[in-house]
Parts: structure tokens; C-alpha cells; sequence
């Protein structure tokens, strides 16, 4: 049990305890506001689940053009001249070499009314990945066939000593561009693939 004494002696130290408790969290507050933090000095104000916004960035979608037909292949003019001597084409699987595209087309024009006959021109259009076409290329070199670089992209023909009925030289040949492949029995007859149009 507590004197007078010891009481005024407890109530003392309890006091001064206080009183320094006090002023040591003022001091803590103090200096927690005087010194600016980590991210404030950055200039940054993060917000909940900020991510970079690189890492963000959505990935770049390859443009899929829409697969022709046969008539829209070589335009209306052309088809029409075709269709006025009685041709009409017959859509086919898009090979390149050996190797199937699925995204393209082949159209054979000729007369299916009569009997069979040699008489036919061959077109096609292809939207192909860089790798496949590379893959393709290589392919059809190391079967004989010859690659020709151009300002506007790189030709791929048929040997012209086994090619059947070259014109200048020229057998059936690929022309690949930017993701695209197209085809014909002769390099002439690439002239007459119009697809996909241009927007002008």
C-alpha cells in the first residue's frame, strides 16, 4: 500500500513517463513529416496494381486480308475477256511447291464444256508468314527452281531448260512480297492479279 509519499512519488514518475512518451511521438511525427519519402522525392504517386506501360502494350496483330475469288483475283476486265471465249475457273487448294497455303486461292481458267485441252492459264494469291514463305523458297531452289531478287520483291521460277512453254524464260512463277505470294504460269501473267486492290 502506497504512502502519501510513494503516492506523490508514483503520480510524479507516471507524469514526467507521459510526458516524455508524449513528446518523443511528437518528435517522431515531426521528423516523419519534415522528411519526404522515398516516392515523393521520385516525384512518382503510384497507384493500386500500376504496371509499365510497356508491359502493357498490346502485340501487333498481322492485318489478315480477305481471300479472293477467282474473278476478283484478276479483276472484272479480265475475267470477263475469259468468261467471253467460254472459260471459267476452277478454285483450287494455293500450293507452294509441295507445300499447302491455306490462306490463298488458285484458280485454273479453261473451257470445261468441251474435251480436255492445254488451253488454260493458271493464277493464285496467297497471304503467307515470312518464315513459311522462306521455307518455301528454300524448297523450291533446291528442286531447281530459280530465285530472282527484285525492287519489288523476289521471284521464284520454274527451271527454264524443264520449264513446259516458258515465255522469256519463264515457266510458272511465285512473286512474294510483304506477306504475300502470288502465282502464275508465266511471269507476265502476274501482271494480271490485281488483289487486293489498292484504296485509291
Amino acid at each position: 500500500m502506497f504512502t502519501s509519499r510513494n503516492r506523490f512519488g508514483a503520480i510524479t514518475a507516471l507524469a514526467l513517463t507521459t510526458a516524455m512518451l508524449a513528446t518523443g511521438c511528437a518528435s517522431a511525427d515531426d521528423a516523419a513529416e519534415s522528411t519526404p519519402s522515398a516516392e515523393a522525392s521520385s516525384g512518382a504517386t503510384p497507384t493500386a496494381g500500376e504496371v509499365d506501360a510497356d508491359s502493357t502494350a498490346e502485340p501487333e496483330v498481322p492485318v489478315v486480308l480477305v481471300t479472293p475469288t477467282c474473278e476478283e483475283m484478276i479483276g472484272e476486265n479480265v475475267a470477263d475477256d475469259f468468261m467471253s471465249i467460254g472459260w471459267t475457273p476452277k478454285a483450287e487448294t494455293f500450293y507452294l511447291g509441295n507445300i499447302e497455303v491455306e490462306d490463298g486461292v488458285q484458280c485454273i481458267w479453261a473451257d470445261y464444256s468441251g474435251a480436255q485441252s492445254d488451253q488454260l492459264q493458271k493464277f493464285g494469291w496467297a497471304q503467307i508468314a515470312d518464315e513459311d514463305a522462306a521455307a518455301g523458297q528454300a524448297a523450291l531452289v533446291q528442286e531447281g527452281w530459280v530465285r530472282e531478287e527484285a525492287p519489288e520483291g523476289i521471284y521464284i521460277t520454274e527451271n527454264p531448260e524443264t520449264a513446259f512453254a516458258p515465255v522469256d524464260g519463264y515457266g510458272v512463277t511465285y512473286l512474294f512480297t510483304d506477306g504475300i505470294v502470288i502465282l502464275s504460269d508465266t511471269k507476265q501473267g502476274l501482271l494480271l492479279i490485281e488483289w487486293p486492290k489498292s484504296e485509291s
